[in-house]
This record gives C-alpha cells, sequence and structure tokens, in this order.
C-alpha cells in the first residue's frame, strides 16, 4: 500500500491538466464517491495497528496533494479566461442543467452500499391490501397503526389502503421466494398525518431483510455498523437500543454518534450526541410460519430506516417540506451531486 499511495504522490506532482474539463475529470477520479481515495481509505481500515502510524500522514498528504493540484489548476483557468476577456461570471444563455434531487442522491447511495453487501433490490405496489401491510407482518386486529388517523383507506375499503411501510414488500417476497434470501426494498410510504416541518403524508423508506439458516442477531448488528461507517464515516459508532415493533423480536432502534462539536450537533441530539436512524431486530417466527417459511430451519432480521431522515442530517436540512415543494431555489444546491 506504502507503494501506491507513493506512486500516486509522484503521478499528482507530474500530472497537467489544461482546462476544465480535465480538473474536474482528475478531482473526481480521486476524491469522488468511488475515486481512488475512497479505496485506499476502505484499504486502510484492513491494514495492521502499528502499520497505520506510517501509513496515516501518507494517505493525509496524498489527499492534500490532490486538493492543491486542483486548487492550482481551477486558478489558473480562471486566469486564463480573465486574459481571454471572456466574462465567466455572465449568464451562458443556454438551457438550465438539471439537477438530482436530494432524496434520490442519498436513496442510491443507500442502495449501493447494501448492494455491496449482496443485498438484491425489490419493489412492490404502492396500493396494498391488509395482509401484505398489516396482518401478514404479525400487526394484531387492534394495533393504532390500523386506525384511520394513520392510514389512507381507498374508497372507504378497509381491505386496500396506501401503503403505511415498504414492509409490505418483506410480505411479498417472502410468498414467492424460497430462503435463503437477502434484500433491501425502498419506496414511497403513506400516513395520514398533519404536514409540518418534522413531518409529512407522504416519505421514502429502505428495508432490509436477510433470512437463512442461523442468522442472529450479531449478524444484523456487524451489517448497519458497516452501513453506517460507509455512509457516516469510517469512525462512526452506533448503539442498539431495544424497542418494540410487531413483525420483529427482540427489536431495536439504532442511533450513530453525531457528536457535540458545535451549537446544532447540541441542538440535533438534544445534548446527548446521538441521533437516531432506524429500526431492526430479528424476524418475529410468527411473521415467518404466516408467509410459510418455517421458522425451525431459518431465522433472519429486518431493519427499516425513512430516508428524508437521512437526507436531512446528512445536508442540514431544518424543513421536511423542502423536499416536496420543487423549489428550484433549494434544488439547485445539489447541483453538484450525483
Amino acid at each position: 500500500m506504502k507503494d501506491q499511495i507513493e506512486a500516486l504522490l509522484k503521478e499528482v506532482a507530474q500530472v497537467q491538466l489544461s482546462g476544465p474539463d480535465e480538473v474536474e475529470s482528475f478531482r473526481v477520479s480521486f476524491l469522488g464517491r468511488k475515486g481512488k481515495m475512497k479505496d485506499l481509505m476502505a484499504a486502510f481500515k484492513e491494514v495492521p495497528g502499528e502499520e497505520k502510524r506510517e501509513l496515516g500522514p501518507m494517505l493525509n498528504g496524498l489527499k492534500q496533494a490532490v486538493e492543491a493540484k486542483v486548487k492550482e489548476a481551477q486558478q489558473s483557468t480562471r486566469t486564463a479566461a480573465q486574459a481571454s476577456g471572456l466574462d465567466a461570471t455572465r449568464p451562458s444563455g443556454g438551457v438550465p442543467v438539471g439537477t438530482h434531487h436530494p432524496l434520490q442522491v442519498v436513496r442510491r447511495e443507500i442502495v449501493e452500499i447494501f448492494q455491496n453487501m449482496g443485498f438484491a433490490v425489490a419493489e412492490g405496489p404502492e396500493v396494498e391490501d391488509d395482509w401484505h401491510v398489516f396482518s401478514g407482518l404479525n400487526f394484531p386486529p387492534e394495533h393504532p397503526a390500523r386506525d384511520m388517523q394513520d392510514t389512507f383507506f381507498v374508497e372507504r375499503d378497509p381491505d386496500v389502503l396506501l401503503r403505511t411501510h415498504t414492509s409490505s414488500v418483506q410480505v411479498r417476497e417472502m410468498e414467492k421466494r424460497e430462503p435463503p434470501m437477502r434484500l433491501i426494498m425502498p419506496g414511497r410510504v403513506f400516513r395520514n398525518e398533519a404536514i409540518s416541518a418534522r413531518a409529512h403524508c407522504m416519505f421514502h423508506q429502505i428495508e432490509g431483510l436477510y433470512i437463512d439458516k442461523d442468522v442472529s442477531f450479531a449478524d444484523l448488528k456487524q451489517t448497519l455498523l458497516h452501513f453506517a461507517r460507509c455512509f457516516f464515516g469510517p469512525d462512526t459508532d452506533i448503539r442498539l437500543r431495544p424497542s418494540y415493533f410487531p413483525f420483529t423480536e427482540p427489536s431495536a432502534e439504532v442511533d450513530v454518534y453525531w457528536g457535540l462539536k458545535t451549537e446544532v450537533d447540541k441542538r440535533i441530539t438534544k445534548g446527548t450526541g446521538w441521533l437516531e436512524i432506524l429500526g431492526c431486530g430479528m424476524v418475529d417466527p410468527n411473521v415467518l410460519e404466516a408467509n410459510g417459511i418455517d421458522s425451525k430451519v431459518y431465522s433472519g432480521y429486518a431493519f427499516g430506516m425513512g430516508i428524508e431522515r437521512i437526507t436531512m442530517l446528512r445536508y442540514q436540512i431544518g424543513d421536511l417540506r423542502h423536499f416536496f415543494e420543487n423549489d428550484v431555489r433549494f434544488l439547485d444546491q445539489f447541483a453538484g451531486e450525483r
């Protein structure tokens, strides 16, 4: 790894960047989401502790060299444009370039992380029946989630409704697949809630399901820890707190340690430094049996997270309604996201 870093340092020192396109291509190749620095950081985690003391500063030096090269090339490009008499600040008059919606940016990144762990993507209908949304997931008839205040029913039919969670796709997949199965299920869900800065009647979720022989809670914890460190950073810590969900037992809520470095950190974590990001647990045997899977042979885990919640944390967005209002001023802030 040391030889690889030294070779890249020489490459950075020797490269000549002559235009904006080359500068951007160079930046993405090193610093992008799939760039060389990310691969090196992933490999660095596997390096023995005694070597990290030597390789860590080298990695930082490489990143700083790349950033300096990009900054130098960008300044040189601007100087050349000014010398030519071009006003780079004038509108081009062309058609504005579209942007990726922040929810889709985060959804793609989350799905990609789990796909790299071997999860396949599955989707299901948004208009569902009671069995797939509630009964097949061990919701008792008196459960409050069935109440009209939480669920949108279609044409007053108590058996047809807009799905309240993407867990309905879990039921559909368990009905038609034989274990083992390892699935990730993104989608839009609906709940009859008042719209405010912290709540909406429509939002997005990603559910995960893994069923096989000898699946344990330790497997679940390690999967979620790997996800958190891929998404939030390699030094991210998580904690699991006991909770309750009708379709998992035992159940837990997962927090990431966000920190207390700023006043914003203290406010959004309520002074604890921890932020809840998802719910999870071992699939209840009743759910397995209801969907034709022998709970004495197979076990599994499930988890679910709200994409809006994760996106608000990443970009420090304080109002949930921004995601659905299609305000160009808001969306333009994400022009550089992929």
